[in-house]
């Protein structure tokens, strides 16, 4: 139910980004219709279609891409003659006559024939809306999708996908409630009626070549970054918040629990959230043989959630890593659960390279049926959880940063587990290249998935292609959008190179870019140039190739590219492929 509720508040916050904008015209063109005939059917069947469209992007493969390119298509078609029909009655009537009911349905949806707006020809407006809305994928959406991409088809998934197209159509009809309200006082006062509807048609025509053109997805989509996304993240911590294990047993020992410290001289103000999931599950122990709580208990552990090519991740090892070497004669106890993200950081192999490559000692539980991170209820990378000496999460943090707080966590509950510890600085770890913090100051860039699933702001004109080879073309893109040349064949999580001489191009604008690049299946090395505005990198190059730009796909990981070294600004970055066989995954940066 907690997940309903959050997944219906992202959508109704919606209304607040920028991503909404290009269907605001279609929805506001049914001002002044009766809302149990016109808003709410139409408002129906946008959610349902963005709910089922989503479903089956997530989980369905590339005959569900297919079909939806051919729906948004059909769609923009649709959408364009609603817009024309508000333009001219006259000119829509005669755009109706080849196609007929559909052409009629159209104009009666937009109340711009004689005949009076009905529920199928809303319904049908709403359809088309609902095909053509791509919401920017923020903290909330970002949970539903990743725990479809997770869990698979279910109907958890698509319950929260229908909850967060519903508090999105909840928004718009308030909006519309008030916005039919201003347009029905100016029609009386001003008889500005027929104005006011060639107005909203202009508008639908301009929402329809702003889909059409993709800056629904490029430019908008940007714009969110620093929008609801901080708004969203507040309502996940606020409702997020819930005992791991059984309330109740929480509550009825609450009594013994202030006797069995009433001794102690000191008592930690963090408060108990619950008693802690098993460690059951995982495939494979690192660095450990397998822990159980029962051996965990008496001392602080730290749960750290994480898998080896997220960046967010990368940028934590090095403050967990110093704190279980400064606090491990206190009594703290690290353990990492490596929960995979792609498949390929499901092959043992990979990861046992991955914590040789990070200097990771501390036990790491390899969790690649997700049953640790199911137990703990846990959807984000990275994600840290306390557990105290009595077995009882006492803290938990999501994402990267916030590490002061953390620290100071371990050293409360350190304390109140008996050592006699003083209060020291917090760490600051000597971390470098890809673990270095992020300049988050300058970043307007997002992370960027190249796989069809999840792929967004795509800049090269053939278009995706899913499962299939096919020759790519790549000019200038817009900020944040990328593009393919050469041969590539686009998988469901990542694009293949065919033939070498392939590469990728994308305008981006932060400090760092990473890529999460990989050898192929022969494991055979690859060669590759990169390139910043269309010259060797120079001093603004990663820490994973040289100043020319040279570097080497050894294993499957994340390779930082660019650090730019002095004032950040929005660049061209260019990789070219020496060699076939390249498996691209992801952009981040920082």
């Amino acid at each position: 139910m907690t997940l309903l509720i959050i997944a219906y508040l992202g959508g109704a916050l919606t209304i607040l980004s920028p991503c909404i904008l290009p269907i605001l015209p279609f929805v506001f063109a049914r001002a002044g219709q009766p809302f149990v005939k016109s808003t709410l059917p139409m408002l129906t069947g946008m959610a349902a279609t963005f709910a089922l469209v989503a479903t089956l992007a997530a989980v369905g493969g590339s005959w569900a891409i297919r079909a939806n390119e051919y729906g948004r298509l059909a769609a923009i078609v649709l959408l364009a003659l609603f817009g024309v029909s508000l333009l001219s009655p006259r000119f829509a009537s005669t755009l109706a006559r080849p196609i007929v009911d559909l052409g009629n349905n159209l104009v009666n949806a937009g109340g711009g024939g004689r005949t009076a707006p009905t529920v199928k020809s809303a319904l049908i407006l709403g359809v088309a809306t609902g095909l053509l809305w791509a919401p920017c994928a923020g903290p909330i959406l970002g949970l539903v999708l990743t725990g479809a991409a997770l869990q698979g088809a279910n109907l958890q998934t698509t319950f929260l996908l229908i909850a967060y197209a519903a508090g999105a159509a909840t928004s718009l009809a308030v909006a519309l409630l008030v916005g039919g309200k201003i347009f029905a006082a100016m029609k009386r006062s001003l008889g500005l009626g027929n104005r006011i509807r060639q107005v909203l048609g202009a508008a639908v025509l301009a929402g329809v070549a702003v889909i059409a053109l993709g800056l629904d997805t490029s430019l908008l989509s940007r714009l969110s970054y620093a929008s609801t996304a901080s708004v969203e993240q507040a309502v996940l911590d606020r409702l997020h918040a819930k005992p791991l294990g059984s309330t109740s047993e929480v509550a009825s020992n609450d009594a013994a629990i202030v006797a069995a410290d009433a001794k102690k001289p000191f008592r930690s103000d963090l408060p108990v959230e619950g008693y802690a999931p098993s460690l059951d599950g995982a495939v494979e122990w690192l660095n450990s043989k397998p822990l159980t709580a029962e051996q965990l208990r008496g001392k602080v552990v730290l749960v750290d959630f994480w898998t080896y090519s997220c960046i967010n991740c990368i940028r934590t090892i090095p403050y967990v890593k110093a704190w279980a070497e400064k606090y491990a004669d206190q009594g703290l106890v690290v353990i990492g659960v490596h929960a995979p993200e792609f498949a390929f950081e499901k092959k043992i192999d990979n990861v046992k390279k991955a914590v040789g490559d990070f200097q990771i000692g501390y036990p790491v539980a390899i969790d690649n049926n997700y049953k640790i991170w199911r137990a703990f209820e846990n959807s984000y990378w990275p994600a840290a959880y306390l557990i105290d000496a009595k077995g009882q999460v006492r803290y938990h943090h999501f994402g990267e940063g916030n590490y002061g707080s953390t620290e100071k966590a371990i050293q409360d509950l350190l304390r109140e587990a008996g050592s006699q510890m003083k209060a020291s600085a917090p760490v600051v770890p000597d971390a470098k290249g890809a673990e270095a913090s992020p300049d988050l100051h300058n970043i307007r860039s997002g992370e960027t998935y190249l796989g069809y699933e999840q792929a967004a702001n795509f800049a090269s004109p053939e278009g995706l292609r899913a499962d299939a080879p096919q020759n790519y073309s790549i000019g200038e893109p817009d900020l944040n959008g990328w593009g393919l040349s050469g041969s590539w064949t686009v998988g469901r999580d990542q694009a293949t190179l065919d033939q070498p001489g392939g590469g990728i191009t994308y305008r981006f604008s932060a400090r760092d870019l990473h890529l999460v690049l990989g050898p192929g299946d022969n494991g055979k090395q690859i060669r590759f140039q990169v390139k910043v505005d269309g010259k060797a990198p120079g001093a603004d190059h990663g820490s994973d190739i040289d100043a020319d730009g040279n570097g080497t796909v050894t294993a499957t990981r994340l390779y930082q590219l660019v650090r730019q070294s002095g004032a950040v600004t929005a660049r061209n970055f260019e990789i070219r492929f020496l060699d076939p066989g390249v498996q691209a995954y992801a952009f981040t940066f920082g």
